[in-house]
């Protein structure tokens, strides 16, 4: 029989599930390297995390998450519900989320709630039952008892995509109402005063009813009636937005420029005015909001106002990490977002 190293496990000691102990033995480190190496890889050099992975992976070793959850009264895992998977609006946010908890050691769940407040209690309660350790929520708008079961189990949530002034909860994210007043007051500098609103369904849904109340706004200032906005309300899709704006160009008084709750309903307006033969931006002008992956890809370019989708899902994992770990004294965060013009967004062209 061949010589076998010290620092070996054998077969038969394998034979059930290895253990930290096995892996330790065959990276040649100490039980509290492996650990710091599953946990906080960061904190292990990159030549003793190859050597530990090495061992992890030769031997198949899988961490008993439940009894270190026990022992540590944490799981390690944080939950994330957004609204929908359906479309890109929250992807690179999300993904910017993941990324910055795996730099913890923390593992990520999500769920979609469908834009329905119900069904979104249900999921907080489904994924803390299940050993979340915080939650990140899109959003202030959710029933009174979602918020009164987190306060009551003692889970630490931040809401993202929204900046609220008025609201004193944790939160990152941006002034919905703020960032559409601006792009809607660059659009009527350009002569539009008939104007539509292609909306998301407003109740439960504090970003919509901002960005709404942002073209409100922006008429004010111009000295428009906001009464005299024409508002449409349908679900976020590009079949959606398609139909909602041949609906408003088959009006005999259809608008000059249409705002777009979102990029998603602007493409599909934007496809629809290329199957009617309408020239954007020289007929009518359209804009979304987001500015996700599409609104560059479309023809023509999207104008539309740029969300700091990255930045907002990064920070939101610091915070809920800086508050699962038992800071509680963590002010609401605003970030700016930013106008994209480009080339659906036109001047109106006087008739002849």
């Amino acid at each position: 029989m061949g010589r076998t190293d010290r620092h070996s496990v054998s077969v038969d000691k394998l034979a059930t599930s290895p253990t930290l102990e096995d892996v330790a033995r065959r990276a040649m480190v100490s039980t509290a390297t492996v650990s710091r190496c599953l946990n906080y890889p960061s904190k292990v050099s990159e030549e003793t995390r190859k050597q530990v992975l090495k061992a992890v992976d030769d031997l198949g070793y899988a961490p008993n998450f439940g009894a270190r959850a026990l022992a540590a009264k944490r799981t390690n895992t944080f939950g994330a519900i957004v609204p929908t998977m359906e479309n890109a609006i929250f992807a690179r946010g999300l993904q910017a989320f993941q990324e910055e908890l795996g730099r913890h050691g923390v593992t990520l769940l999500v769920a979609s709630s469908s834009y329905s407040p119900e069904l979104e209690e249900e999921q907080i309660r489904a994924l803390v039952a299940r050993g979340a350790d915080a939650l990140l929520l899109i959003g202030h708008d959710r029933t009174p008892r979602s918020y009164a079961f987190l306060e009551q189990h003692k889970i630490p949530y931040v809401v993202a995509w929204t900046f609220n002034g008025d609201q004193s909860r944790p939160s990152i994210g941006f002034d919905n109402r703020k960032a559409m007043a601006r792009l809607a007051g660059h659009v009527l500098s350009l002569g539009h005063k008939k104007v539509a609103f292609v909306t998301a369904p407003r109740v439960g849904n504090d970003r919509a009813r901002e960005r709404f109340e942002g073209v409100q706004d922006a008429m004010l200032e111009a000295g428009l009636d906001p009464a005299s906005l024409t508002i449409v309300e349908t679900p976020y899709s590009i079949a959606n937005g398609a139909a909602a704006f041949e609906g408003l160009m088959s009006d005999s008084s259809r608008p000059t420029a249409v705002f777009c709750g979102n990029d998603v309903l602007a493409a599909g307006a934007l496809t629809k005015a290329r199957s009617l033969g309408l020239d954007v931006p020289g007929e009518v002008s359209i804009t979304g909001f987001d500015d996700i992956e599409v609104a560059e890809i479309v023809s023509p370019a999207l104008t539309t106002v740029h969300v700091p989708h990255r930045k907002m899902g990064a920070g939101a994992a610091k915070l809920l990490v800086r508050m699962r770990n038992g800071e509680t004294a963590v002010s609401p965060i605003e970030l700016e977002a930013e106008i994209k013009l480009r080339e659906s967004l036109g001047p109106v062209v006087p008739a002849i």
